[in-house]
């Protein structure tokens, strides 16, 4: 058990059961044939020399670029007509809320010349009806017991 290291010493080594675990591969259900797709350019060759005058060649390995997301509008497009309905619905009540108000002075109005028309006419009745009780001229026809024999007034 005991036996001789790399530096001269004795190294003491004590045995444990060991258990081995076998990946099993993962087979995907559907395989689809790899087909190579050829870069649109072919990439450039370059050259490196090292500081200790090695020589380094191989491909310009460029950054992996970000896809340009889209410009996207300041406020969304849903809270935009949110708020032009909420515009809409306050124009139209105040419109409502107007025409209210026309048809009250407009009911006002007329209420109020219905009672001057009855004041006039009403006072126009009562002028002739309480009036001095004189002849103005007219003639006037006392009609006792008459008699009407053949179309002839006898009174």
């Amino acid at each position: 058990m005991n036996e001789p290291t790399a530096y001269g010493r004795l190294a003491r080594y004590e045995t444990a059961a060991v258990e081995v675990h076998t990946p099993t591969p993962i087979v995907p259900v559907h395989t689809a044939p790899l087909m190579p797709v050829q870069p649109g350019t072919v990439p450039a060759v370059t050259s490196i020399v090292l500081p200790d005058g090695r020589v380094v060649t191989g491909y310009a390995m460029e950054p992996a670029k970000p896809e340009p997301v889209a410009a996207k509008p300041a406020v969304s497009r849903a809270a935009v007509n949110v708020a032009l309905g909420g515009v809409g619905f306050l124009a139209v009540c105040g419109g409502l809320l107007m025409l209210t108000a026309f048809i009250t002075a407009l009911t006002a109005l007329v209420t109020q010349l219905v009672i001057l028309a009855a004041v006039i006419f009403g006072g126009w009745i009562a002028v002739q009806v309480f009036s001095a009780s004189g002849h103005r001229g007219g003639t006037t026809v006392n009609i006792r017991k008459a008699v009407i024999k053949r179309n002839k007034f006898y009174g």
